[in-house]
């Protein structure tokens, strides 16, 4: 592939101990850089036989490409960024801030990843998801479509968010558990196991929802345990919520229909 950029004599060792180089355009990237504008650091021209930076993609600014990771399509990395290991940002995506991308992660479409960040593992963010503040997505999560997560939010293990959901606070989706459409998951709750929370359904506090449960339409849950397998027959709960639909739960509830 066409090389669109140089490295320049302008060299530093990052706190990893990684050299990488200033780069240069050498070529006009429409949009981005002028031929002889500087750029960001990487730490060579080519990964594997191919541009490390490629098509009309820009690393600006102070941020960092390294390891084995690619840059390319129309996607834009800046400000304090590290994409490194065997990571791939391209498409539209941008990633900026002080985020990293890393491992096999793969950010890409008109993604966004940014403020601190980190997305890692075999996680992916596409389509136009944002990942941000401290948020992490890693392990085999997905996250995409209009989803976002920020604040101190997590999603891993083999997680999808997705839709226009949100998850965000100190929330956190794991294991294959899946929240969509317009759901929210914030404050200290958990959706683990199989759990679905989709519709315009709300979990929060300190709720937590597993198993194989189900949370949609507009129902909102505070606090408790919200399961849909039962494994202690003395603690289970069954509340009905309208005509067509129960909790199944332990422990002191919160919920209301809105």
């Amino acid at each position: 592939m066409e090389l669109t950029f140089k490295l320049t004599n302008e060299s530093k060792v990052n706190l990893w101990g990684v050299k990488l180089y200033r780069i240069e355009a050498i070529v006009d990237i429409p949009g981005k850089a002028k031929k002889g504008e500087k750029g960001g650091w990487v730490e060579s021209e080519e990964v594997n036989g191919d541009a490390r930076v490629s098509g009309d993609a820009w690393v600006y600014g102070d941020a960092q490409v390294y390891g084995n990771a690619w840059v390319y399509g129309d996607a834009q990395v800046y400000g304090d960024a590290r994409v490194y290991g065997d990571a791939e940002v391209y498409g539209n995506a941008r990633v900026y801030g002080d985020a990293e991308v890393y491992g096999d992660a793969r950010v890409y479409g008109d993604a966004q990843v940014y403020g601190n960040a980190w997305v890692y593992g075999d996680a992916q963010v596409y389509g136009d998801a944002r990942v941000s503040g401290d948020a992490r997505v890693y392990g085999n999560a997905w996250v995409y479509g209009n989803a976002w997560v920020y604040g101190d939010a997590q999603v891993y293990g083999n997680a999808w968010v997705y839709g226009d959901a949100q998850v965000y606070g100190d929330a956190q989706v794991y294991g294959d558990a899946e929240v969509y459409g317009d759901a929210w998951v914030y404050g200290n709750a958990w959706v683990y196991g199989d759990a679905r929370v989709y519709g315009d359904a709300w979990v929060y506090g300190d709720a937590q929802v597993y198993g194989d449960a189900q949370v949609y339409g507009k129902l909102s849950l505070t606090s408790g345990w919200f399961f849909g397998m039962c494994y202690n027959k003395e603690e289970t709960k069954y509340v009905q919520v309208d005509g067509d639909s129960e909790l199944i739960c332990k422990g002191d509830i919160k919920y209301e229909i809105r």
